[in-house]
């Protein structure tokens, strides 16, 4: 090796030690006793910026408990963004902007976040804010009917977006008779039928200090911030603990073909992939999901759907891990007449990376970008908290990062294709296909 190469190689791994010790030295899980429960709190020291960010993370709250609702949780979240009953949503806004603190809420499949941002010289404001929230949100009709219309039209315009279109019925093809059939969003049908009485017992539901994780960071020393902390989680109600469900993907292969007004096809495929997010040898997945499909050009399925063969602008795929599901999808758009081609492109090229699995060249890539890519991962403190919970929920430990490193540095060819043959179930591919 050339003497500046290693040169290179050794500074690397030096700012990459030191920036993964400071994220395992800043971030603590502290806990605070309220109303005879532990809360978990993830905590970091910021310095660099007189600030605050807090984030109320409430566990298996997300749209997976939508149920026969579809669309609730979301349409729960928007009405958080409404202010207070007492205030109204243009009083309590204008009380954020005077101040310039962030509040809001949103929703992913498993959690359910309310995200609060300000300035040091006036947390204690923001923190008031949020605790009139947390005690009365906006509950009115016409609150409800104003955002019921703002859902409807938002679901009308999706009826021309083909990739969402693609992506739904995907879903409801692999997702079949589970939480994920359907969009967070809901139909346009559903959303018609939701009341205020539902939207509160979905609040009421959601905002549960049993299923809580408190996400905190900004320029204050824990002890600051604690007791404040625990005032304003006081005013949250404790109820059943929820329990998140396994969720088991349709392991059949299945095609729907969605006709509409198109110039070009979208197509979208996924299979199941068998893993849980603690397995130890899932950084294996994240390599072999690189180098099929995860890294843009240079990719398996990026060279030889595009670059060799020219029969799409961009082709992805990735293995997407989950505490209650994992499965493998992709997808890429084509020209109408080359649309049978692409789709059995796609299959042929999966069975082969099944098969075969990787080169020696792909690996050395894939190594070389993912350990010098891992700074950029936590430059922020919004990457750090958002690492830092995804730790604690996944019940990995914070040094987990390092372990993760250590192991794809070290890891053999013979082993990953080891790894890549045992998951013949990627071959079961599902695709939903929207042309003319």
């Amino acid at each position: 090796m050339h003497k500046n190469e290693m040169i290179k190689m050794i500074l690397r791994s030096i700012i990459l030690i030191f920036t993964l010790q400071g994220i395992l030295v800043s971030n603590t899980i502290k806990y605070i006793k309220v109303n005879n429960i532990k809360v978990p709190i993830i905590f970091e020291k910021y310095n660099s910026l007189p600030i605050l960010n807090v984030q109320l993370v409430f566990k298996n709250s997300g749209y997976i408990q939508d149920k026969a609702q579809s669309g609730i949780t979301s349409l729960s979240a928007q009405l958080l963004n409404e202010g207070t009953k007492k205030l109204g949503s243009f009083k309590f806004a204008q009380k954020l902007e005077e101040n310039a603190i962030s509040l809001s809420s949103h929703t992913g499949f498993e959690t359910f976040v309310i995200e609060l941002s300000s300035l040091k010289d006036v947390h204690t404001i923001g923190l008031d804010l949020l605790n009139q929230l947390l005690k009365d949100p906006n509950y009115s009709e016409k609150t409800l009917e104003k955002l019921k219309t703002i859902q409807t039209g938002h679901l009308k315009r999706k009826e021309n977006d083909y990739d969402f279109i693609a992506s739904i019925e995907l879903k409801k093809l692999i997702f079949k008779n589970t939480a994920l059939e359907n969009s967070s969003l809901g139909t346009i049908d559903s959303i018609s039928k939701i009341k205020l009485t539902d939207i509160k017992t979905s609040i009421d539901k959601i905002l549960n200090l049993n299923n809580l994780i408190v996400v905190v960071g900004g320029d204050f020393k824990f002890n600051e911030i604690k007791d404040k902390l625990k005032t304003l989680l006081s005013s949250i109600k404790t109820s059943k603990t929820e329990v998140l469900k396994n969720i088991t993907l349709n392991d059949k292969t299945k095609e729907n073909i969605i006709l509409k007004d198109t110039q070009q096809a979208y197509i979208y495929f996924a299979s199941p992939f068998y893993t849980k997010i603690n397995d130890e040898d899932l950084y294996m997945a994240k390599v072999a999901s690189f180098i099929l499909g995860g890294s843009g050009f240079g990719s398996r399925l990026m060279e030889e759907i595009r670059v060799k063969r020219g029969l799409a602008y961009s082709a992805y795929a990735s293995i997407s891990t989950n505490k209650s599901h994992s499965y493998f999808t992709g997808h890429l758009q084509t020209k109408l007449k080359n649309t049978n081609e692409a789709k059995e492109l796609v299959i042929s090229l999966v069975k082969e990376f099944v098969k075969n699995g990787v080169t020696k060249d792909e690996l050395k890539s894939a190594k070389k970008f993912l350990i010098g890519s891992e700074p950029l991962r936590s430059e922020t403190l919004s990457q750090r908290l958002n690492r830092a919970f995804t730790l604690f929920y996944r019940a990995l430990p914070q040094d987990y990062p390092k372990i993760e490193l250590d192991n794809i540095e070290n890891l053999k060819l013979k082993d990953l294709n080891n790894y890549i043959k045992s998951h013949k179930e990627i071959n079961n591919l599902s695709f939903s296909i929207v042309r003319k």
